[in-house]
Parts: structure tokens; C-alpha cells; sequence
């Protein structure tokens, strides 16, 4: 299988097709209201506004499971998101992203790009020290380690590569401008 043959939901519970995303460059990104990434919203609001129009896409996909950093409704998510950052592009239905309940399409990105650590500097010596607390193994397996973890996509539907939160957001940018 390859990512277009997944299918998630929008946050009003309709069905949305990966096929839809075909040709376009994606960067999916579980997401928080309430985490200490959350002003990652803005920056990517910003490359959804720089980029839209080359052929990309975000696709948001809040989740809870984490700290429960993300406690709202799904009209809630959206209505923090589009009033706090002016978010344009769409939060999908709130949903987990590991575990027996996480989504078929999260097992897919996690089994073509796995964790490869944090980085350097203070935010990912703070994100290892906290995981190290909640799971001494957490860096020998591919599982989302907190929210705002991005994976993405090129117009061929290959998953390139997987960004933790503690990335830069420059980077990323970058990184997404280079698929365009």
C-alpha cells in the first residue's frame, strides 16, 4: 500500500481520500492546542500561504495523546486555530496517532520514516529527558514521540522525510520549498 490508498476523516467526520492530495506536496503534522509547539501553527501558516498555490498541502491531524494537550472538539480545534493563528488550511478529526487506535495511515508514515532523535540544543535535550521518563526505549522504535511531528510528502506520494518538534522551522521550510 502506498499513502493514497489511505482515507481519514475531516473534522466534520466526512471521509477524505489521500487520492485528493495526488500530485501535490504534503507535510502531515499531528497537532495540539495546548502544547508548548503550538506556535508552530504560525510558521506553517505561513508556508501554506507561500506555498498553496505551488501545490502543497498540510494536513492536520490534532491528537490527544499527549499530556492531553488537545482536550477541545473538533470544532473547537478549529475555531482556536483559525481565530488565535488564521489558519487556512484544514484541521482533519482529532485522532491517535499511536497505539491499537492510531490511525492506518500514521502506522504507514511511521513504518517509512522512523524516529532519528531530536537533535541538538535545549528543546531536544528537554523532549529526551521527558521521554526518557515515560519510556526508557523511546528511541528504538518509530512511534510519534509528541505532538507537532511532521512528515513529508512529495509529489510522487513518497514520505521523504519526518521532522520532530524540536526541529527548526526554517528548515522545514526549506526542506518543503526544495520538493516544490
Amino acid at each position: 500500500m502506498g499513502i493514497y490508498d489511505y482515507v481519514i476523516k475531516n473534522g466534520k467526520g466526512e471521509d477524505v481520500p489521500m487520492s485528493d492530495y495526488k500530485g501535490k506536496v504534503l507535510l502531515i503534522v499531528n497537532t495540539a492546542t495546548g502544547c508548548g509547539f503550538t506556535p508552530h501553527y504560525e510558521p506553517l501558516e505561513k508556508m501554506y500561504e507561500k506555498y498553496h498555490d505551488r501545490g502543497f498541502e498540510i494536513i492536520d491531524i490534532p491528537c490527544n495523546q499527549f499530556a492531553g494537550q488537545a482536550p477541545e472538539s473538533d470544532e473547537e480545534i478549529h475555531q482556536f486555530c483559525t481565530l488565535k493563528y488564521n489558519t487556512q488550511f484544514p484541521q482533519m478529526k482529532k485522532s491517535e496517532v499511536n497505539g491499537e487506535n492510531e490511525l492506518p495511515l500514521y502506522t504507514y508514515l511511521k513504518s517509512q520514516q522512523g524516529f532519528k532523535g531530536f537533535g541538538f540544543g535545549p528543546a531536544a535535550l528537554a523532549m529526551s529527558a521527558l521521554l526518557n521518563k515515560i519510556d526508557k526505549n523511546y528511541k528504538n522504535n518509530p512511534d510519534i514521540k509528541w505532538n507537532f511531528t511532521k512528515f513529508a510528502v512529495d509529489r510522487d506520494g513518497n514520505v521523504v522525510a519526518r521532522f520532530e518538534p524540536t526541529e527548526d522551522m526554517k528548515k522545514v521550510d526549506k526542506f518543503v520549498e526544495g520538493l516544490l
